[in-house]
């Protein structure tokens, strides 16, 4: 399988420049100890190495990289000829060396509002661009901290556990939350050695094995789903591997989403049929003295107590909605970078969605840790013309459904209802509710009896068929569709009658992340339950 289809492990670097020739060796083993720990680890999960390529520590990394066949991507500072000032004869060959060999090549662009002196301020820059795509932040550091500094390793590890720096756009993404930060001791030239390549990881571990767990899932899975026979986007761009990445990965997510929507909704199905055959067979036991019903309504607990369990195994619930969500946000980084926008997703989620969908937050951070686009492309049809036609016929579809299953549940409230008219007119004629009885039966309890499994079992099974649709929120995603039409009609106009700016595809893309977010959240409470 091609490494497209695949969430990359995208592992920072940040270090020293002034590191004492007798640790050499120990900060090595010491590099390449965990980036073999995390490919045994995560046998799944390709890994790639974010890089400034400074002297020094970054040149250190970029060796082990070369050496165990890990993926280099360059995150400069500065153009090339203007960095290379910073290097000595020896190192300049050296920088060299690895830039020629790098996966791409360029320069970080800034996340904040340009301070201060330009060059401080480039690689400060170049440090949060490396924090806030990177999974995890390998720090070869004396392990001191400078609350002053406002660039250099340690306060890019302050960026990598804190989130301290003021982004033009959005809040800062990386925290300790979903960064890991592996501490390599890495003493100066003017320090003593002891300790020279001891190891610490500082993140919330639960949290981040979870999340790189995620990752690892993902990509076991979306090993069986086969390439897409056809293209999302209407040119295709063979040169821009970022953009071929975010659509294979889409196409795998979203047929990932579908699959598990599928056993989500059979489960359901299941369980609502288990408690409807429990109740019609505890009524024969307990109605009709059927003595052997019990063992029939064990075993139909056992079933639902089975389908149960299997459900939660497999996580379909929790992997429907997830996938979905990744699908979506896909999505809309993959037309913002075909419209040309620089424009990055993750600083467009709100809060809740970054702590909710942290995982996605880290894939789309690690993701676009690459050149940003050259070429602009017009989004209108294939993108906004293309979300209001299927928002419109997605809408019609939904609400057809609902109307069926609208129909469904009123035929059996009806069913109900007849069933106790009849039960009414029973009683008149043949029981106590008149004066006397108008006809005599020998036994009128054998009809009661009858009636009482009848209307019992109908009542059972229409409030279990109403818990099923009401777990498929069929009104919500019919009103949800409705009003995510109107909107792409709007930014049609919009785009016609204004062309193609980076604030139209900056409200294009909210709009979109809000929608999936609410999306996720109503969808989160629908789990199934054992709930007869």
């Amino acid at each position: 399988m091609k490494n497209e289809n695949k969430i990359p492990l995208l592992v920072g670097v940040t270090g020293h420049i002034d590191l004492r020739e007798a640790d050499r060796d120990a900060l090595l083993q010491a590099v390449i100890g965990e980036l073999k720990r995390l490919r045994e680890t995560y046998l799944h999960t390709p890994l790639k190495m974010l890089n400034s390529l400074a002297a020094g520590a970054d040149l250190l990394c970029a060796d082990v990289a070369e050496a165990l066949g890990i993926p280099l991507i360059a995150a400069l500072p500065m153009e090339t000829a203007e960095y290379e000032k910073d290097f000595s004869p020896q190192e300049l060959e050296h920088f060299r060396h690895h830039l020629s060999r790098a996966e791409s090549v360029f320069v970080a662009p800034g996340a904040e509002a340009e301070t201060g002196e330009r060059r401080d301020f480039a690689y400060r820059q170049a440090g949060i661009y490396v924090v806030e795509h990177a999974h995890l932040l390998l720090a070869l550091w004396d392990g001191k901290e400078n609350p002053s500094a406002r660039a250099g390793t340690a306060a890019t590890v302050e960026f990598a556990l804190k989130g301290n720096w003021e982004p033009e756009q959005g809040i800062p993404v990386s925290s300790a939350g979903n960064t890991a930060v592996i501490h390599i001791l890495t003493p100066r030239r003017d320090m003593p050695a002891e300790g020279a390549g001891e190891t610490r990881r500082i993140a919330d571990e639960e949290m981040w094995d979870t999340l790189m767990a995620r990752t690892e899932e993902f990509n076991i899975l979306a090993a069986e789903i086969p390439e897409a026979e056809e293209h999302m986007l209407p040119e295709s761009d063979e040169s821009d591997a970022v953009l071929q990445q975010l659509e294979a990965l889409y196409n795998a997510a979203d047929k990932l989403s579908l699959q598990f929507a599928r056993q989500f909704r059979k489960a359901l199905a299941m369980l609502a049929l288990a408690g409807t055959v429990l109740t019609f067979a505890f009524l024969l036991y307990d109605e009709g003295s059927m003595v052997p019903m019990i063992l029939v309504c064990g075993a139909a607990l056992l079933y639902a107590f089975y389908c149960y369990r299997q459900t939660t195994k497999s996580e379909c619930h929790r992997k429907y909605i997830e996938y979905r969500a990744l699908a979506e946000t896909l999505r809309v980084q993959m037309y913002l970078r075909y419209a040309g926008s620089r424009l990055e997703v993750q600083r467009l989620m709100n809060w809740s969605q970054q702590q909710e969908t942290a995982w996605i937050l880290c894939t789309i951070c690690a993701l676009n840790g690459a050149p940003q686009p050259e070429k602009k492309r017009d989004i209108l049809n294939c993108w906004v013309e293309e979300q209001r036609n299927y928002h419109c016929q997605a809408g019609k579809k939904t609400a057809g459904q609902l109307e069926k299953n609208d129909r469904v549940l009123g035929i059996a409230m009806k069913i109900s209802i007849l069933t106790y008219v009849v039960t009414l007119i029973y009683e008149f004629l043949f029981g106590g509710l008149g004066l006397r009885p108008l006809v005599s039966l020998r036994d009128p309890e054998q009809g009661r009896t009858l009636i009482k499994i009848v209307l019992g079992t109908l009542s059972a099974g229409t409030l279990f068929m109403a818990n099923y649709y009401g777990k498929m929120s069929l009104r919500r995603v019919t009103t949800d569709h409705a009003k995510m039409a109107k909107f792409y009609e709007k930014a049609a106009d919009q785009l016609t009658r204004c062309g193609q700016n980076e604030h139209i595809l900056e409200a294009l893309a909210r709009e979109e992340l809000a929608e999936n977010g609410n999306w996720c959240s109503y969808q989160k409470d629908n789990a199934p339950e054992l709930n007869f």
